[in-house]
């Protein structure tokens, strides 16, 4: 079963679809926030909601490096993955999840 986060990532297409996903995103992140908080995980692996990145510093760093690594989705490891074709949109939001976990 897919994340909610990554199905609505996949629904980006347009201004009022990416605020959607971001609203999740940031809900997603005070959940993670809150169950760290009560239960702090290793250092050494993601945190309790599953983000790498936990600082603005490293969630932006990661970003940048998918985005290059990646040419902003266009050349992906699994080319079904890959977000030719796609909203601008659609790219910025693979972006930010990207941020959420790419090492």
């Amino acid at each position: 079963m897919k994340d909610k986060l990554v199905e609505l990532a996949e629904k980006v297409e347009d201004q009022e679809s990416f605020l959607a996903f971001v609203r999740e995103l940031v809900k997603d992140r005070e959940s993670a926030v809150k169950k760290e908080r009560g239960n702090p995980s290793s250092p050494y692996g993601p945190d309790a909601g599953g983000w790498e990145n936990t600082s603005i510093e490293s969630y932006l760093e990661s970003a940048v490096a998918w985005a290059e690594d990646s040419q902003f989705g266009s050349k992906m490891a699994f080319p079904e993955y890959e977000l030719n074709n796609v909203s601008e949109w659609r790219k910025f939001a693979a972006f930010l999840m990207a941020g959420r976990v790419y090492e």
